[in-house]
């Protein structure tokens, strides 16, 4: 909120160059801020009471946006990759996977390992959990299971992070 639109009555006002001007009502603010060419921005309306500044709007506007800007960039963003797997796998097979599964949690991402089944390996859907304990197993030293196995239509997906030391 910006000069005009502050309603409240008594307002905490901080100067141009930052120093305390104590609390005054909204009025008597608005007039300093004209009196100095400059614009009442209300900073904090949660405080009690509210505290506004003079400053002039447009360089504030593009100050926020910039810190905003930087504060995004340095910002990581956590993808999930999915390793696929049937219920027949081979150990050399799912070793490739395991290692693949090591690449994505170093680089801070998290892991969905799925069991996909199809047609009569649905009847033995939880003889084959053993695949993903030994895949989890297999990644102890370097990850943690975030969500444990669990059965999802046609297949069993179990989430993996990296273990924070």
């Amino acid at each position: 909120m910006i000069n005009e639109q502050i309603r409240d009555k008594e307002v905490r006002l901080v100067g141009e160059d930052g120093e305390q001007l104590g609390v005054m009502s909204s009025r008597d603010a608005q007039k300093l801020a004209e009196e100095a060419g400059l614009d009442l921005v209300k900073i904090a309306p949660g405080a009690k009471p509210p505290v506004c500044k003079i400053v002039d709007y447009g360089k504030f506007k593009y100050e926020q946006t910039r810190k905003d800007k930087e504060a995004k960039k340095k910002q990581k963003t956590i993808d999930i990759k999915e390793i696929r797997m049937s219920p027949n796998i081979d150990t050399n097979d799912l070793n490739t996977k395991v290692n693949a599964a090591r690449k994505f949690l170093q680089k801070g991402d998290k892991v969905k390992v799925t069991l996909r089944f199809r047609g009569r390996e649905m009847a033995h859907m939880h003889a084959s959990k053993h695949i993903l304990d030994e895949f989890a197993e297999s990644l102890a030293d370097c990850a943690v299971i975030e969500k444990p196995a669990k059965v999802e239509g046609r297949c069993m997906a179990m989430f993996l992070t990296e273990k924070r030391s």
